[in-house]
């Protein structure tokens, strides 16, 4: 059953048959007859298959996240197992977008190694969407995400992230306060008519720079802090970012404070996961690590 189960999970991440045997690592016919059993064992068709793909049928929508929860759960209890018994020294999967990733997570990764050095640390930065695909699905054991507060209000926006939470029944903790303002290369003309750098669409960052500054063009759409930051240096436009992130842009002059109506922007973050009790023993060591933090 165990099998099956991965198998159709994996078809309906990835949309095809033939790319769900690849990332399985068997043929796609038995896959295929890995599928067809589980059918027979629910009574009934998973999938509808077309020239575009694999979709799922009602029965297949109902099953899946019961499915990827059933597969956290026995990863789950693998892990714990293996951690318990000594057959392995522990592992964490946390989850977090670009920001707290680059700025707020590592002296505090770097403190949790020095405590437990057999302890493996994989960090993945990601979209919120991405994120809680991962965390809903069982590859990842924490997944940190931000609030979004609506745009020159000082109202908390609903959240669409955190909404799919607590509808998925993932427990959501308040974490930090990350404070996003408007910034800009020290002379820049017109700051307050100047164009956008900012982030791809799916961004937390990107989100609110749409909320704030509805009618401003965008000149530059980029992947990471870095690159955002450095044509923001260079004067192509303006930026909303992390206050935490212009830190020390700020201190050597390379970019300035911009006045605005619709910022400073307050975003909370959110600790996201299934439950503490649900937690492995290193990821649960972790989330107190983590709580800990207050600034």
């Amino acid at each position: 059953m165990l099998e099956p189960l991965r198998h159709f999970a994996l078809v309906a991440q990835h949309g095809t048959f033939t790319a769900a045997a690849r990332h399985a690592h068997v043929t796609q016919p038995a896959l295929t007859a890995s599928i067809q059993r589980l059918e027979a064992q629910m009574g009934g068709r998973l999938f509808d298959r077309g020239p575009a793909g694999a979709t799922l049928t009602a029965a297949g929508a109902a099953l899946l996240p019961r499915a990827r929860a059933a597969l956290a759960a026995i990863e789950e209890g693998r892990r714990a197992v293996a951690e318990v018994i000594g057959l392995a020294a522990g592992s964490v999967r946390l989850g977090a977008g670009a920001t707290v990733c680059t700025y707020y997570l590592p002296r505090t990764l770097a403190r949790f190694r020095a405590r437990h050095p057999g302890v493996q640390i994989r960090l993945r930065e990601g979209t919120p969407d991405d994120l809680l695909d991962a965390l809903e699905a069982g590859e990842l054991d924490l997944v940190i995400l931000a609030r979004v507060s609506a745009p020159g209000t000082g109202r908390r926006g609903r959240s669409p992230d955190l909404l799919r939470a607590a509808r998925s029944g993932l427990v959501r903790e308040k974490w930090l306060d990350d404070e996003l303002v408007l910034v800009a290369a020290p002379g820049l003309a017109r700051p307050e008519e100047a164009p956008l750098v900012t982030f791809a669409r799916g961004a937390t960052t990107r989100s609110l720079t749409d909320r704030c500054f509805p009618d401003r063009p965008i000149a530059m759409e980029l992947g990471s802090i870095a690159a955002v930051k450095a044509n923001a240096r260079a004067g192509v436009g303006v930026a909303l970012l992390s206050r935490r992130a212009i830190e020390r842009d700020l201190a050597s002059k390379q970019l300035e404070i911009v006045e605005s109506g619709q910022t400073p922007v307050v975003r909370p973050l959110y600790l996201v996961h299934r439950g503490r009790d649900r937690l492995p023993p290193a990821a649960s060591e972790l989330h107190r690590s983590l709580r800990a933090v207050r600034s």
